[in-house]
């Protein structure tokens, strides 16, 4: 069995397609994360392709199906005429396999005289289902007609378990996901681009540490909730590792993605607003600075109005006609730093 049209359909050869358990080790799952598992051994799960019941009609998300939502929602003309002659296209071949119906993608009464893959056809797509544990199951849609189905519903949102990508599982838009549909070069090129901010904030990191250890100690402030913990006697190792730990997510911020971001955001930030938002922080945490129930911050003592969050507050004192304001709080709050 082989299906010539699938080397026209780009986007279904990008190498080795498999359906992969999702996990995060960073997410309790009955303590499975720690082994890397998403089910417990031997356990398996099974699902229907779903379907939407409206006036007593069901249509099944397929992805097959030229009537649905999601085609008609295409705005650019040409763009749906596309859309359309694939699925079609697909159908066409799928109906001469399974049922040996010959119909033309170009017959202008092309769906009334397709007979298995009606997008009504109860009896026919309420026996598509997938079943996943946690090896991978590998789709070969050049071969398989079922695979290719398959390959067409998850893309279409048609099981729940199963996430269209290894972004859709990972940014959690599949609430009900446990695996994801892993086209390779997609899912290698999501997790590549982890790697490479993770990694470009660990050579910042080591920069810092090399060269400009008075930084490393702002920035620690600035990114970590705990900032009150730093103080000027800390050595430069406990800095370096803790920072470590949140660039990998494993800190007070849980994803590696916006924890290397924000720590390279704060690395490339200069010396004087780093410095500034850092004794805010310190100063919020010591109670130097308050909030109070007009939504205005002051200081505690003299009751001056500096702003209503942290970057105002960081302008507020920026101005040199606040100087007094900033070298009072300063003062407090450099105290505990230098404990």
């Amino acid at each position: 069995m082989s299906f010539t049209l699938v080397e026209k359909v780009s986007h279904l050869k990008k190498g080795p397609i498999a359906i992969r358990p999702y996990f995060n080790n960073q997410n309790s799952n009955m303590g499975l994360e720690k082994y890397g598992l998403t089910l417990f051994e031997g356990v398996s799960h099974e699902e229907q392709l779903a379907c939407l019941e409206n006036n007593g009609v069901k249509r099944y998300l397929t992805g097959l199906n030229e009537f649905a939502p999601e085609i008609k929602k295409i705005a650019d003309p040409e763009e749906r005429e596309a859309k359309i002659k694939e699925i079609r296209t697909i159908v066409s071949e799928l109906e001469k396999e399974l049922a040996a119906n010959v119909v033309s993608p170009e017959d202008p009464d092309f769906w009334n005289k397709i007979k298995l893959l009606r997008p009504d056809n109860d009896e026919f797509w309420n026996k598509i289902t997938i079943r996943c544990g946690n090896d991978p199951v590998f789709l070969e849609p050049e071969k398989d007609a079922y695979d290719l189905i398959k390959l067409y519903a998850i893309n279409a949102g048609g099981f729940s378990i199963v996430a269209k990508s290894y972004d859709d599982a990972k940014l959690k838009m599949n609430k009900n996901a446990r695996f994801y549909l892993d086209k390779y070069e997609e899912t290698a090129s999501t997790k590549t681009e982890v790697k490479k901010l993770r990694n470009k904030a660990l050579a910042e990191l080591q920069k810092l540490y090399d060269k400009n250890t008075n930084k490393l100690f702002y920035v620690a402030k600035v990114v970590d909730i705990a900032s009150a913990q730093y103080k000027k006697s800390t050595p430069n190792d406990i800095i370096y590792d803790i920072m470590d730990n949140f660039i990998n997510g494993e800190s007070t911020e849980r994803n590696p993605i916006r924890a290397a971001q924000t720590f390279l955001d704060a690395a490339n930030a200069d010396m004087e607003t780093l410095k500034l938002k850092a004794i805010v922080k310190d100063a919020t945490y010591y109670k130097f600075i308050v909030a109070k129930t007009d939504g205005i911050i002051y200081t505690r003592d003299t009751n001056t109005m500096l702003g209503r969050n942290q970057a105002e507050i960081v302008e507020f004192f920026k101005n040199p006609l606040n100087e007094d304001v900033l070298v009072q709080i300063s003062k407090k709050v450099e105290k505990y730093w230098n404990m």
